[in-house]
């Protein structure tokens, strides 16, 4: 294993790691205040001395940002003048408007560092070869940050992009990799296919999967239904990970499986509750970043919408970093659902483990008396009176509640996941304060 991508500070205790993080959290602080224009405007605002923000603990006296501020105020984030810029990204949109993203040469470096350390983690090394089923253009950092990662490693890439199964598996069969880097979801159409052609894809070279955009995981680290039905079919040693285009970093299984690692020289991570008040280890927190070592586009205390469990002891890879737990919904996206509280992971999870259900999206609107209601779009080939009955009788068993189960012909579905120059498959529609279907 290269030594340099599996640092010594990821090896520290946590005293260590905090200390090392409060120092890093100063250059931070001075960088903002010297070159960002909304910083500097909220520090100001806020009468926020940043010499005294000293420690991790201190932060609370900072005001949070979001998803909101970076829409309003886009170029205020940016600290380096246009010809600094190197590369421009944009988020996807999933909770609103795109926000652009500016990046400098060092950062384009952190950014293959970041993917260096995360690839290691996940058993990677110089003797890999990865074929990327992920796109690299659309101003879409991922891909980009996976071939630059991948190149840092030293291990060879085949850049296949997404989609296409006929082209992923041509690919298998001339160059030979051993790993996948992959939305999980694709894999069932790399499957799919396989099987349809008569393709032998369990004696392919591919060992190894590298998985993206969606969580492998339940919130108790077990595997979840779309990860169980992919190991059904294929027994590949599947990595889940973690990462947002705000932060720039990524959070990776080691072997273990048993949450994403953090890399402390890259971040600072806070979690906190509906009061942006810290919570401990036994209770699920907004996932709040504070950026290190970024030109660009640096954030403080930058709220990702994504509500996670952390854990804190030792991990037998050798690593003593916190863990962070799978997404378990995203804080905008939560429902009251007759007095339950749900996110829309706990529903894709259940439809998941029904095998007539070949497709679906999720709706929540607001009834008549002001409480959420779901719809539940079932993409089916053959409809049968008894199907409803069972798909909330599933729900019912697992969640104590039933929503409303509309059938709908599989290719409609498609039609409404996948609509044009949309980077993620819908399954999520909030419809709530309008009409259902509005």
């Amino acid at each position: 294993m290269n030594k340099s991508f599996f640092p010594e500070i990821e090896r520290k205790s946590l005293p260590e790691i905090k200390k090392f993080q409060e120092k890093a959290l100063g250059g931070l602080l001075s960088y903002l205040a010297a070159h960002s224009a909304f910083y500097r405007r909220m520090f100001s605002e806020h009468s926020i001395d940043i010499l005294k923000i000293r420690h991790l603990e201190d932060l609370v006296h900072i005001p949070v940002t979001d998803k909101t501020h970076l829409q309003q105020f886009n170029d205020d984030f940016i600290c380096v003048p246009r010809n600094g810029i190197i590369d421009y990204i944009t988020t996807s949109g999933t909770m609103g408007d795109p926000v652009t993203v500016a990046m400098t040469n060092s950062d384009l470096d952190r950014l293959a560092y970041n993917e260096a350390v995360s690839f290691t983690c996940a058993d990677g090394s110089a003797d890999d070869t990865y074929q990327l089923m992920t796109t690299l253009d659309r101003r879409f950092m991922a891909g980009m940050a996976y071939f630059l990662g991948i190149r840092r490693l030293g291990a060879s890439i085949v850049r296949v992009g997404n989609g296409i199964p006929e082209l992923q598996w041509d690919t298998i069969k001339r160059i030979s990799p051993n790993a996948i880097v992959v939305v999980p979801s694709f894999i069932l159409k790399v499957i799919d296919y396989a099987e349809q052609n008569g393709i032998d894809f369990r004696s392919s070279s591919i060992k190894k999967a590298v998985c993206i955009g969606e969580p492998l995981r339940n919130s108790d680290l077990s595997m979840n239904a779309l990860g169980r039905k992919i190991l059904e079919k294929w027994p590949l040693k599947l990595y889940s990970t973690y990462a947002s285009t705000e932060m720039a970093t990524t959070f990776t299984e080691c072997n273990e499986g048993i949450g994403g690692h953090h890399h402390p020289e890259l971040i600072i991570v806070e979690f906190l509750d509906e009061n942006d008040k810290p919570v401990g280890e036994d209770q699920a927190g907004e996932v709040t970043i504070s950026t290190l070592g970024v030109e660009g586009t640096p954030l403080l205390r930058f709220k990702t919408g994504d509500v996670c469990f952390h854990y804190t002891e030792p991990c037998a890879c050798g690593r003593t970093t916190m863990r962070l737990g799978p997404v378990i919904g995203r804080r905008k996206q939560m429902i009251k659902l007759k007095g339950t509280t749900l996110y829309p992971p706990a529903l894709y999870d259940i439809l998941d483990n029904i095998p007539y259900i070949r497709n679906y999206y999720v709706e929540v609107y607001t009834n008549d008396i002001g409480t959420d209601e779901i719809i539940i779009n079932a993409g089916i080939i053959h409809e049968n009176p008894e199907l409803e009955k069972d798909i909330k009788d599933h729900f019912r068993a697992k969640l104590r509640v039933a929503p409303q189960v509309k059938f709908m012909r599989p290719e409609e579905i498609t039609k409404i996941q996948f609509p044009a120059n949309n980077r993620k498959a819908v399954k999520f529609i909030d419809r709530r304060n309008q009409s259902p279907h509005s």
